[in-house]
Protein backbone atom coordinates (compact mmCIF):
# COMPACT_ATOMS: atom_id res chain seq x y z
CA UNK A 1 0.00 0.00 0.00
CA UNK A 2 1.42 3.57 -0.78
CA UNK A 3 -0.12 5.50 1.92
CA UNK A 4 0.84 5.58 5.67
CA UNK A 5 -1.54 6.66 8.67
CA UNK A 6 1.57 8.28 9.75
CA UNK A 7 4.75 9.86 8.67
CA UNK A 8 7.23 7.24 8.11
CA UNK A 9 10.90 8.66 8.62
CA UNK A 10 12.68 5.37 7.60
CA UNK A 11 10.95 5.59 4.11
CA UNK A 12 11.66 9.35 4.03
CA UNK A 13 15.45 8.87 4.81
CA UNK A 14 15.65 6.02 2.04
CA UNK A 15 13.92 8.45 -0.32
CA UNK A 16 16.74 10.82 0.31
CA UNK A 17 19.58 8.60 0.36
CA UNK A 18 18.66 7.55 -2.87
CA UNK A 19 19.18 11.29 -3.95
CA UNK A 20 15.11 10.99 -5.69
CA UNK A 21 14.12 14.69 -6.17
CA UNK A 22 10.68 15.05 -3.58
CA UNK A 23 7.90 16.77 -4.81
CA UNK A 24 5.42 17.47 -2.02
CA UNK A 25 1.36 19.03 -2.69
CA UNK A 26 -1.22 18.74 0.07
CA UNK A 27 -4.65 18.84 0.49
CA UNK A 28 -8.45 17.28 1.26
CA UNK A 29 -9.17 15.66 -1.93
CA UNK A 30 -12.47 14.81 -0.56
CA UNK A 31 -14.25 13.72 -3.88
CA UNK A 32 -11.55 13.09 -6.09
CA UNK A 33 -12.25 14.50 -10.11
CA UNK A 34 -10.21 15.60 -13.33
CA UNK A 35 -8.97 18.59 -11.90
CA UNK A 36 -7.04 16.79 -9.21
CA UNK A 37 -5.81 14.03 -11.45
CA UNK A 38 -4.67 16.66 -14.01
CA UNK A 39 -3.27 18.02 -11.24
CA UNK A 40 -1.14 15.93 -9.51
CA UNK A 41 -0.09 14.29 -13.25
CA UNK A 42 1.76 17.46 -13.80
CA UNK A 43 2.80 17.61 -10.07
CA UNK A 44 4.65 14.48 -10.63
CA UNK A 45 6.21 15.31 -13.66
CA UNK A 46 8.18 18.02 -11.70
CA UNK A 47 10.10 15.17 -9.72
CA UNK A 48 10.99 11.33 -8.97
CA UNK A 49 8.60 10.75 -6.25
CA UNK A 50 5.24 12.93 -5.48
CA UNK A 51 4.21 12.70 -1.86
CA UNK A 52 0.74 13.54 -0.96
CA UNK A 53 0.08 15.33 2.42
CA UNK A 54 -3.67 13.80 2.95
CA UNK A 55 -5.85 15.93 5.75
CA UNK A 56 -7.16 13.43 8.49
CA UNK A 57 -10.84 12.78 8.39
CA UNK A 58 -10.71 15.81 11.76
CA UNK A 59 -8.57 17.56 9.79
CA UNK A 60 -11.51 17.96 7.24
CA UNK A 61 -14.35 18.55 9.36
CA UNK A 62 -12.47 21.39 11.10
CA UNK A 63 -11.82 23.02 7.46
CA UNK A 64 -14.92 22.30 5.71
CA UNK A 65 -17.33 22.01 8.63
CA UNK A 66 -19.30 18.81 9.76
CA UNK A 67 -20.55 17.03 6.80
CA UNK A 68 -17.13 16.96 5.46
CA UNK A 69 -15.21 14.93 4.59
CA UNK A 70 -17.35 12.71 2.57
CA UNK A 71 -15.37 10.06 1.93
CA UNK A 72 -13.35 8.64 4.68
CA UNK A 73 -9.90 9.49 5.33
CA UNK A 74 -8.49 5.55 4.18
CA UNK A 75 -11.15 6.00 1.00
CA UNK A 76 -8.90 9.18 0.30
CA UNK A 77 -5.97 7.44 0.31
CA UNK A 78 -6.80 4.44 -1.68
CA UNK A 79 -8.05 6.65 -4.49
CA UNK A 80 -4.71 8.39 -4.84
CA UNK A 81 -2.78 5.64 -4.14
CA UNK A 82 -4.15 4.33 -7.11
CA UNK A 83 -2.91 7.00 -9.44
CA UNK A 84 0.15 6.17 -11.30
CA UNK A 85 1.36 9.95 -10.51
CA UNK A 86 1.08 9.61 -6.80
CA UNK A 87 4.11 7.87 -5.06
CA UNK A 88 3.24 7.88 -1.25
CA UNK A 89 0.11 9.74 0.52
CA UNK A 90 0.79 10.55 4.02
CA UNK A 91 -2.23 11.83 6.54
CA UNK A 92 -1.37 14.56 8.43
CA UNK A 93 -4.22 15.76 11.56
CA UNK A 94 -3.32 19.45 11.72
CA UNK A 95 -5.38 21.88 9.59
CA UNK A 96 -2.41 22.39 7.84
CA UNK A 97 0.70 20.58 6.66
CA UNK A 98 3.27 22.78 7.95
CA UNK A 99 4.92 20.03 10.44
CA UNK A 100 5.06 17.28 7.78
CA UNK A 101 6.80 19.87 5.65
CA UNK A 102 9.42 20.86 7.81
CA UNK A 103 9.97 16.90 8.45
CA UNK A 104 10.35 16.11 5.09
CA UNK A 105 11.60 19.21 3.28
CA UNK A 106 10.84 18.29 -0.24
CA UNK A 107 12.78 19.39 -2.99
CA UNK A 108 9.75 21.24 -5.12
CA UNK A 109 6.60 22.64 -2.87
CA UNK A 110 3.37 22.88 -5.25
CA UNK A 111 0.01 23.78 -5.44
CA UNK A 112 -2.72 25.02 -7.51
CA UNK A 113 -2.74 27.87 -9.44
CA UNK A 114 -5.36 29.76 -7.18
CA UNK A 115 -2.88 30.18 -4.56
CA UNK A 116 0.19 32.79 -4.34
CA UNK A 117 3.21 31.83 -3.45
CA UNK A 118 3.95 33.54 -0.24
CA UNK A 119 0.39 32.02 0.84
CA UNK A 120 1.68 28.65 0.49
CA UNK A 121 2.03 26.98 3.69
CA UNK A 122 5.86 25.62 4.17
CA UNK A 123 6.67 28.11 1.18
CA UNK A 124 9.64 29.96 3.46
CA UNK A 125 11.00 26.10 5.01
CA UNK A 126 11.60 24.94 1.64
CA UNK A 127 13.16 28.49 0.18
CA UNK A 128 15.52 28.28 3.06
CA UNK A 129 16.27 24.60 2.28
CA UNK A 130 17.18 25.37 -1.13
CA UNK A 131 14.05 23.63 -2.58
CA UNK A 132 11.43 25.23 -4.75
CA UNK A 133 7.77 26.81 -4.61
CA UNK A 134 5.74 25.99 -7.46
CA UNK A 135 1.97 26.99 -8.26
CA UNK A 136 0.36 24.38 -10.99
CA UNK A 137 -2.09 24.96 -13.70
CA UNK A 138 -5.94 26.05 -11.99
CA UNK A 139 -8.41 23.80 -13.64
CA UNK A 140 -11.23 25.56 -13.93
CA UNK A 141 -14.81 24.39 -12.83
CA UNK A 142 -13.48 21.65 -11.01
CA UNK A 143 -13.86 21.57 -7.22
CA UNK A 144 -15.27 19.18 -4.19
CA UNK A 145 -16.98 21.74 -2.73
CA UNK A 146 -19.14 22.41 -5.87
CA UNK A 147 -19.55 19.20 -6.08
CA UNK A 148 -21.05 18.31 -3.01
CA UNK A 149 -23.12 21.53 -2.96
CA UNK A 150 -24.15 19.81 -6.23
CA UNK A 151 -25.01 16.70 -4.69
CA UNK A 152 -27.00 17.68 -1.38
CA UNK A 153 -29.28 20.04 -3.99
CA UNK A 154 -32.50 18.67 -4.16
Amino acid sequence: MKFLMKENHKIIEKIKAQRKKIVFTNGCFDLLHVGHIRYLFEAKQLGDILIVGLNSDKSVREIKGQNRPINSFEDRAILLSALDSVDLVIMFEEQTPENLIKRIVPDILVKGGDYKIEDIVGYQTVIENGGKVKTLNFHEGYSSTRYANKINKP
